[in-house]
């Protein structure tokens, strides 16, 4: 009997594209049709899925059957790089994803009153800078607190003789400090490869996948790093393997994603990074250039809390 994967491969045989990875993992869940109920509504949902996105000739796999606000996206990765916490310089800046787990009525449902309004905890970027170092605010200087999981891994990546490195791994996934956070992260661990001692490969673990609105940007955001950390260490850009835990779509967007199958994809855009700057926190916005980067309309997709 054929896997899933293998028998959703039928539907899209005609002409290979990588985002056909997405779109079958979709069809597979609507397919299977395997309602779950869960912290936030009902979703349909599948355990298990992988991926691979080419990262070579400048590629840069935003996926184009719906519209990705890849430079919300790429904003977001860039706080997190900086370790910051405070959602209220994302709202600076116009990116509002993390607006409903900053609130004082979400921060108070998890046990956060003490935290200010917009102070988020120990997420993603503290892990990534500051892990296990205690935390008090958003606003306080974690500086040479805690475990700098990114410096140590630039520092592997620089070095000819550490690179091939099996060990060059950062987790977000934090039990001692769960409880401290506004939300526990999803994509929870990133490994890093170096083949033929120049070719810089990402792979990437996430737990649970909100397929519309989630996996896009995640797709984009590694992708965007694994690019970054090539240029700063001075290797080739090669590939972004993205393995997933709970696979899910919620029921309010199933009638949008049933037009984005419709659609055919697009071929990827092209991504340049102008500059190389001195540390990998001092990079900005106006360092990336998207080119090519061709879509169907936007699909509006509410993101559940």
């Amino acid at each position: 009997m054929l896997s899933r994967a293998c028998e959703s491969l039928k539907h899209r045989n005609s002409s290979y594209h990588e985002e056909n990875q997405y779109l079958n993992l979709l069809d597979d869940i609507l397919s299977t049709n395997s309602e779950f109920v869960g912290r936030n509504g009902k979703t349909l949902s599948i355990y298990g899925s992988a991926m691979r996105f080419s990262l070579e000739n400048n590629s840069i796999p935003l996926i184009t059957t719906k519209k990705v606000a890849w430079k919300t996206c790429l904003r977001e990765l860039l706080w997190f790089i900086k370790g910051s916490t405070n959602n209220k310089l994302l709202k600076e800046q116009n990116v509002h994803i993390w607006d409903a787990n900053g609130s004082r009525e979400f921060l108070d449902s998890r046990g956060l009153q003490n935290n200010n309004e917009d102070d988020l905890g120990p997420i993603y970027g503290f892990q990534w800078r500051h892990f296990n170092a205690d935390y008090v605010s958003c606003d306080t200087d974690y500086s040479n607190k805690g475990i700098d999981q990114l410096k140590e891994v630039i520092n592997t990546l620089k070095d000819p003789l550490l690179r091939n490195s099996r060990r060059m791994i950062i987790s977000a996934w934090n039990p001692s400090q769960l409880n401290s956070m506004a939300l526990p992260p999803c994509h929870i661990m990133m490994q890093f490869n170096v083949t033929n001692n120049n070719k810089l490969s990402c792979s990437m673990y996430q737990r649970s996948n909100d397929e519309a609105c989630g996996t896009c940007f995640n797709i984009a955001s590694y992708s965007f790093l694994t690019h970054l950390l090539a240029i700063h260490c001075g290797l080739e850009p090669y590939e972004f393997i993205y393995y997933k835990g709970n696979c899910h779509i919620y029921q309010e967007h199933i009638s949008n994603i049933k037009i984005q199958l419709q659609r055919q994809p697009y071929e990827f855009p092209s991504l340049h990074i102008l500059n190389k700057r001195e540390n990998i926190e001092d990079y900005n916005i106006d360092d990336f250039k998207v080119s090519n980067y061709k879509y169907h309309s936007p699909l509006e997709y509410k993101m559940v809390a």
